[in-house]
């Protein structure tokens, strides 16, 4: 959920926002253009969206379903069929295709392959020959397919994107950026405890939802061969120690903990109180904490920075603090005087700084609440220390749920990228490239077919509005390149040249 503490008076706020909207029913986004294109038995394509955008290659998703039906969370059922893309250079000669990882399913994902950096491209998706309608922004101003408007005005496209250069220089290595799992999780989109905006639960028979999203997550971030994968925050859903196990059982399928993956807390992952939480060790701040001695049995902090191939990774603890998960975050006063000097002396060090807590929540279609981002005073703080420190160009959170691209104008060379939900629609990871003389953040769903289905179901949330938030409102949003001096990175052993 945004920010995880979306409460009573911000849904009521909210729901009169989008009462007054305009055109997208609240019981089912799908419903008028099922009412419009659809007869019962047909099927169906929409939730077209263009996910990923590199120099040279592409991910395009949508799903088909039986218009007129219900699955019971305003979503028409899903109906499996082929799934196609026609592209080429030119909106009338669409003369490439590409077909999906799973010939006869609802989740479609297609991969463009072998595309040209700079070019632009026109494509539109086809189930049973039937062109697919994009994700509708109704709250938000933005484009789920493409980098123009080409074709919007259409419903069916063709759309329009235009691949971005790559970063310069020679390639070095690869980091998958990740946060809220929320082990344990049994239900996602609660809402303040509101009984009429119902939480949506996996399908009886299938595995645990975080599990699945988790696993395939592991699973599909080998065929970048990246060296480190850092997870920002929220890897459980309350902190119970079986949960928090699970979770380092699942990641361990990536690599050594500590060496190669490494996970900052997040607020769910805060000190409890209560006998589940009875056996781990009493908390600084409250009650007792099992993050701590899940991932920090050997060390006396919840923070810390590691040196990664020349490359110097801060995690952050951005609870670290007495409450109740749904206030704003914080560093200790210790921790901040650490974060502070640890800056000063890499100053001019290539830096990443991961935790859970963005350092500010900007351009939401939802309320924006104190619990959304870190404290202000220390945001502030943060900041102009970064405009201190030529080293820093990326600052990865998570905790909102979202894609979003945030640059500050006090640190306007640091990108502040809030990653989306690895638990949740969209359902993914972002996978950093560091190149000589830049890098490249790109947005991946996870791929298998089970995180596929839930993905789909799970964007019911807030009754079908989740994606006008948690997509991004823009490629822009989840794509980007930006020029850095990473000259004197060093490529890791045994790594390949290319991702």
């Amino acid at each position: 959920m945004p920010a995880c503490d979306f409460t009573r008076r911000d849904l009521l706020r909210w729901t009169a926002l989008a009462a007054a909207a305009g055109p997208l029913a609240l019981a089912s986004p799908a419903r008028a253009a099922e009412a419009d294109r659809g007869r019962p038995g047909d099927v169906l394509p929409v939730n077209l969206e263009l996910v990923t955008l590199a120099e040279d290659h592409a991910v395009i998703t949508w799903y088909t379903g039986l218009p007129g039906t219900d699955d019971g969370l305003g979503r028409m059922q899903p109906a499996p069929a082929d799934g196609e893309i026609i592209y080429g250079t030119h909106p009338s000669r669409l003369n490439r295709v590409a077909r999906g990882i799973s010939s006869n399913t609802a989740y479609h994902y297609v991969e463009l392959t072998g595309l040209e950096p700079g070019q632009t491209y026109y494509y539109q998706a086809r189930s049973r020959g039937r062109a697919a309608s994009p994700t509708p922004f109704t709250l938000i101003s933005g484009n789920a397919v493409g980098t123009s408007p080409y074709g919007l005005d259409t419903e069916v496209g063709p759309f329009s994107f235009t691949t971005p250069q790559p970063p310069p220089g020679k390639y070095l290595f690869s980091i998958v950026l990740c946060n809220d799992l929320h082990m344990g999780e049994t239900q996602a989109g609660l809402v303040g405890g509101q009984p009429q905006y119902i939480g949506i639960t996996q399908e009886l028979g299938l595995p645990p939802y975080p599990e699945v999203m988790l696993q395939a997550l592991v699973e599909d971030v080998r065929r970048h061969k990246p060296s480190y994968l850092l997870a920002a925050g929220d890897i459980s859903a309350e902190a119970v120690p079986s949960d928090l196990s699970r979770a380092g059982q699942l990641l361990d399928g990536f690599g050594d903990y500590g060496t190669d993956y490494f996970v900052t807390r997040g607020n769910h992952d805060r000190a409890h109180t209560g006998d589940p939480y009875s056996t781990c060790r009493v908390g600084q701040w409250q009650g007792n904490d099992c993050f701590h001695d899940g991932f920090f049995s050997r060390n006396k902090l919840t923070y810390f920075s590691r040196d990664l191939s020349g490359l110097h990774v801060i995690g952050l603890d951005t609870y670290d603090k007495p409450g109740n998960g749904g206030d704003a975050g914080a560093l200790s006063a210790d921790q901040l005087a650490w974060f502070r000097a640890d800056l000063a002396k890499h100053a001019e060090q290539p830096t990443l700084v991961f935790g859970h807590h963005p350092l500010v929540m900007q351009d939401s279609a939802f309320p924006i609440t104190a619990g959304s981002s870190l404290q202000a005073d220390q945001a502030t703080t943060i900041l102009n220390d970064y405009a201190k420190t030529p080293g820093v160009f990326l600052h990865h959170a998570g905790h909102t749920h979202r894609n979003k691209r945030t640059v500050s104008p006090i640190a306007p060379n640091v990108t502040q990228m809030e990653v989306a939900a690895v638990k949740e629609y969209p359902g993914g990871y972002s996978l950093l490239r560091l190149y000589t003389g830049g890098y490249a953040l790109n947005f991946y769903k996870s791929r298998s077919e089970l995180a596929r289905r839930w993905s789909e179901r799970s964007r019911q949330e807030i009754m079908g509005y989740w994606p006008q938030f948690a997509l991004g409102a823009s490629v822009a949003d989840r794509n980007m390149m930006a020029k850095h001096d990473l000259s004197h990175l060093k490529r890791p052993n045994n790594h390949p040249e290319h991702p």
